[in-house]
């Protein structure tokens, strides 16, 4: 049986409401062994992630880490963005900001805002 040389995929796993980079606990190890390169992150006021969820003025802000992280990806690099619950939301603006970086996002059991996926049929 002839091997299949697989490529090393970046997966962004972003997590839903009240959640953080932890719920990935199983997932991450399971693509790491598979020899992909996994980044789980924490979005403002969740997880480990030190802002107080008072001080979020905006989704934005809530967003930043992700925004953050996906300014960091160099340009020649494209990731996988996985997004539970209400990270589709997160993703979706990540799409719109960082697009040329992102092969292939998906929404697992996700919030998908209605325009954004008109739109996508329309381009």
């Amino acid at each position: 049986m002839e091997m299949v040389k697989q490529t090393q995929k970046h997966f962004v796993l972003v997590h839903g409401a009240c959640h953080g980079a932890w719920c990935w606990y199983k997932l991450k190890p399971l693509l790491e062994s598979a020899g992909h390169k996994v980044t789980a992150l924490d979005l403002s006021a969740s997880g480990i992630n030190p802002r107080n969820f008072q001080d979020l003025r905006s989704f934005y802000d809530f967003t930043l880490p992700l925004l953050q992280f996906m300014a960091s990806i160099p340009p020649n690099e494209k990731v996988i963005l996985v997004g539970h619950s209400y990270g589709g939301l997160n993703i979706a603006l990540a799409m719109e900001n960082y697009s040329k970086k992102i092969c292939v996002a998906v929404f697992l059991n996700a919030y998908m805002h209605r325009l954004m996926f008109m739109s996508s049929i329309w381009s």
